[in-house]
C-alpha cells in the first residue's frame, strides 16, 4: 500500500495492502473452506507470495506506469484465471497483485474461438487453468504468441501437462515466499471481463484502490465513508466474530470476486462447495450445515430455487443463516418469499452492481416486505438525463439512465471510443453509465427497469425484458424464463418468453401468459412462450440473451 497522487483521498490503498492487513490481524483464522480443505489467511497469504515471485521470475509486471497512459491502456502483464472456484483461484489473485500483474477472469464454459479472442484481446502472457481445461489451451496457444507461462492446476481429469507448462503446486513448492523487489501501486488495474451474454466481451479497467471502494470492503456504499489507514483494516478484520459466507456463483463472475475480497479485508471466512462443476444443491445445503453459514450468495432464481428444494430434500438444518444475498440476477418475489418462510428470521438481500460499478444500489426483503425492482441508492449513485445533458432530481417523472460517480473505473482495454461513450462528463463531473434505465424516485430510491440493451421497442412502447420474466417467473409451473424481442412485422418487435418448466409441472402458452396480466400491462405480454428444458446462463446464472433471442426467432 502506498500514496498516490490521483484522486482525492488522503490515503490510497491496493487490494493486496489491505488483505495483507486482515491477515496480519487474524493469521490463523480459516480463509478458504472447501469441503474437507481448509486454509488460513496466513496460508493464502503465503503460498500467493510464492506464486508471485514466480510470475516475477519469468520478467512478469508492471513495465509502464499508469501516469503516461491514457484511460484504455495497460502498461502491465495480464494473467488470465481460467479455472474453477478454490483457493488456487483466490492466491492467482492475490500473486498476481503482489507481482503488479493484472488478473483478469475467464469464462470456462467458452468454445475455442470465444477463449482465442478473450485471451488475444487481453493480451494475455500468462495463464493459470485447471489440467481439465488444458485441451481448449492446446488448441488456441499456437494463434497466441504473447502467451508464455502456463500454469496446470492439477485436477482429477487426468490431464497430462501442456509442454512448456508447470504445475501449480510444484511452483508453490519450490518458490521461496520472500518479498520480490515490487512495490504494488494503487494505480495497479483489476481487470474485469464483461460477461458477453449481449455483445462481446469488453475488459474493464479498474484501478485497485477504486475497486477497493467501489466493491471489496473499502468503502461504504450507503454512507460514503471511506477506510483511512492499514491499521483500521486490521483492527476491523479482528473485531469480526468469523462470519461464514457460502459462495454459490463461480469466481470468475465479478461480484463472486469482489465477495470474496470482501471477506479477505474483513475478517469474513468463505465456504467454497467442493463440486467444481455445477451448483449441487445438496452438498451447498451440508455445507452450510456443517460449517454454520451465516450468509449464502446467490445469482437469481435460477441458484436460489434449486438450493431451495435441496434443503427441503435433505433437511439440512441451515438455521445459522441470518441472510440470502443476491446479485447479478432477479431474485423474484415469489422465491424471496419461499425462502423467508423456510427460515424464521432470514432477510433477503439484493445488491445492484455491475463490472463497470461495483456496488451500486441495494435493498432487503423480510417477512412481511417482499418486493422486486425498487432499490436504496449509494451515496454516488444518480440518474441522469436521457441526453447525457444533466443529472435528474428526485422526484422527476422520466426515465433516465442509471450512473455513478466516484470510484469508478478508468475505461475499457483498447476501446477508446466505448469509454468515452460510458464514462461522460456531466457538469464537470465523470460518471460511468452501466447501460441500466431507471427512475428517480421522488422518496430518493431509484426503481431499475433494467438493460437499454434487452429493451424491446414494440408498437412504440418500451418494455422492459426483467419487468415481464418477473410476471412469468412468479407462475409455480416456471423453474427459469428469458424474455427477448423478435423481429415482427405488425410489431417492429414482439415479446416472446422463452420458458424452462419444473420438473413434473406442465402449463401452457395462454395459462402463462394469463397469470402474467395480473400483474403487467397488456401490452407488455408475450405475443408468443417458447418451451425448452433448460435456460441458458453464464456459470455464474446470468442471462444469456443472445441464446434466447435465437431460440425466439427458430421457433416463429
Amino acid at each position: 500500500m502506498s500514496p498516490s497522487a490521483t484522486g482525492s483521498e488522503p490515503s490510497q490503498f491496493t487490494l493486496i495492502g489491505a488483505a495483507d492487513a486482515a491477515a496480519a490481524a487474524l493469521p490463523d483464522r480459516d480463509l478458504i473452506v472447501q469441503g474437507d480443505r481448509r486454509h488460513t489467511y496466513a496460508q493464502i497469504a503465503e503460498r500467493s507470495k510464492r506464486l508471485a515471485a514466480y510470475l516475477h521470475s519469468r520478467g512478469l509486471g508492471a513495465h509502464t506506469e499508469r501516469a503516461t497512459l491514457d484511460n484504455h491502456e495497460v502498461g502491465q502483464d495480464l494473467l488470465g484465471i481460467y479455472a474453477y472456484n478454490g483457493n488456487e483461484f483466490v492466491e492467482s489473485l492475490l500473486g498476481a497483485f503482489r507481482s503488479r500483474v493484472a488478473p483478469f477472469n475467464v469464462n470456462y464454459r467458452y468454445v475455442k474461438n470465444e477463449l482465442q479472442h478473450l485471451l488475444a484481446d487481453a493480451g494475455a502472457t500468462a495463464l493459470v487453468y485447471h489440467a481439465t481445461f488444458a485441451p481448449r489451451v492446446a488448441e488456441i496457444r499456437a494463434e497466441l504468441p504473447e502467451l508464455r507461462v502456463l500454469i496446470q492446476i492439477a485436477d482429477d481429469s487426468g490431464n497430462e501437462l501442456l509442454d512448456g507448462a508447470v504445475d501449480y503446486e510444484t511452483v508453490i513448492a519450490a518458490t521461496d515466499p520472500d518479498p520480490i523487489p515490487v512495490q504494488p501501486s494503487p494505480d495497479d488495474l483489476y481487470v474485469l471481463y464483461t460477461g458477453g451474454t449481449t455483445g462481446m466481451p469488453k475488459g474493464v479497467l479498474w484501478r485497485q484502490h477504486d475497486i477497493y471502494m467501489a466493491a471489496c470492503g473499502g468503502g461504504n456504499v450507503s454512507t460514503g465513508d471511506t477506510v483511512g489507514s492499514c491499521e483500521e483494516i486490521g483492527a476491523r478484520a479482528a473485531e469480526n466474530p468469523g462470519v461464514k459466507l457460502m459462495l454459490l456463483p463461480p469466481l470468475i463472475h465479478g461480484a463472486a470476486q469482489w465477495a470474496v475480497m470482501t471477506a479477505m479485508t474483513t475478517g469474513q471466512t468463505v465456504v467454497l462447495s467442493s463440486v467444481l462443476d455445477r451448483v449441487d444443491g445438496e452438498e451447498i445445503a451440508r455445507a452450510i450445515e456443517r460449517e454454520k453459514v451465516a450468509i449464502a450468495i446467490v445469482v437469481g432464481d435460477a441458484m436460489a430455487r434449486p438450493l431451495l428444494a435441496a434443503v427441503r430434500e435433505t433437511g439440512a438444518d441451515v438455521s445459522s443463516l441470518a441472510a440470502l444475498a443476491n446479485g447479478g440476477a432477479i431474485l423474484s418475489p415469489t422465491v424471496k418469499q419461499q425462502w423467508i418462510e423456510a427460515i424464521p428470521g432470514l432477510a433477503v438481500l439484493d445488491g445492484v452492481g455491475s463490472s463497470e460499478t461495483g456496488t451500486q444500489l441495494h435493498h432487503v426483503s423480510a417477512a412481511g416486505f417482499v418486493s422486486t425492482g425498487t432499490f436504496t441508492a449509494g451515496t454516488d449513485t444518480r440518474v441522469v438525463a436521457e441526453d447525457l445533458g444533466t443529472v435528474l432530481d428526485a422526484g422527476h417523472e422520466g426515465l433516465g439512465w442509471l450512473a455513478k460517480r466516484r470510484f469508478t473505473p478508468l475505461g475499457y482495454k483498447g476501446d477508446p471510443v466505448k469509454t468515452a461513450a460510458t464514462f461522460p462528463v456531466i457538469d464537470g463531473v465523470r460518471y460511468v453509465l452501466p447501460g441500466d434505465r431507471a427512475r428517480h424516485l421522488e422518496n430518493g430510491n431509484i426503481e431499475l427497469l433494467g438493460r437499454d440493451a434487452v429493451t424491446i421497442n414494440s408498437g412504440g412502447e418500451k418494455i422492459f425484458a426483467e419487468e415481464v420474466e418477473v410476471a412469468i417467473s412468479s407462475h409455480p409451473a416456471v423453474a427459469d424464463v428469458l424474455v427477448v424481442g423478435r423481429p415482427s412485422e405488425r410489431w417492429g418487435q414482439e415479446v416472446v418468453a422463452v420458458v424452462e418448466l419444473v420438473e413434473g409441472h406442465s402449463a401452457d402458452s395462454a395459462e402463462l401468459i394469463g397469470h402474467a396480466a395480473a400483474s403487467i400491462a397488456r401490452y407488455k405480454l408475450p405475443k408468443a412462450v417458447v418451451f425448452r428444458p433448460a435456460i441458458s446462463r453464464s456459470p455464474a446464472g446470468k442471462a444469456d440473451y443472445r441464446w434466447a433471442r435465437e431460440q425466439a426467432v427458430a421457433a416463429d
